[in-house]
């Protein structure tokens, strides 16, 4: 299985290296004989949803380079809940297994492919409940007599 390596630090400064994450997945690799692909290093903050390097990765994840990727924990993929299932569906969708090393989520497994389906649920009911509220949303403002969507051009200002 040809694999990506993701890490990713905050700042250069303080401290933080890029290593520190690489080296126990390069060890985890090695021993699933998987071959790596290439590392993707981000120093960047997690919040941000565009990073260099995850875009790089992203890239060649859709013209099918890769079979994995490998973090050595989620919030180094990213900090917001929202943006990682995001970031894991789109992997599922390209046929791209997912392993967070630390927290034991690995897509390749059995129970791995079941932690990850609770984690897409648990998002596909967060989306209703906010269609949910927007509807209701909609129809209050409705009810108070506000006008909804667009408003019209008005071509003779123009």
């Amino acid at each position: 299985m040809k694999i990506a390596l993701y890490a990713r630090c905050s700042t250069a400064n303080n401290g933080q290296d890029p290593e520190t994450q690489l080296l126990p997945l390069r060890e985890y690799a090695k021993a699933r004989s998987f071959k790596v692909f290439k590392e993707y290093v981000d120093v960047a903050s997690g919040v941000k949803e565009k990073r260099p390097q995850l875009d790089a990765l992203l890239q060649d994840a859709k013209k099918r380079k890769l079979d994995a990727v490998v973090v050595w924990k989620l919030d180094r993929l990213g900090r917001s809940l929202k943006h990682l299932i995001t970031l894991i569906e789109e992997f599922q969708a390209l046929g791209v297994q997912f392993i967070s090393y630390t927290e034991g989520m690995d897509t390749t497994t059995p129970a791995g492919k079941l932690l990850f389906n609770v984690i897409g649920s648990i998002a596909a009911f967060e989306r209703d409940l906010i269609r949910e509220r927007v509807k209701a949303g909609l129809v209050k403002a409705k009810a108070q007599g506000k006008k909804l969507g667009r408003p019209i051009a008005d071509c003779d200002s123009q």
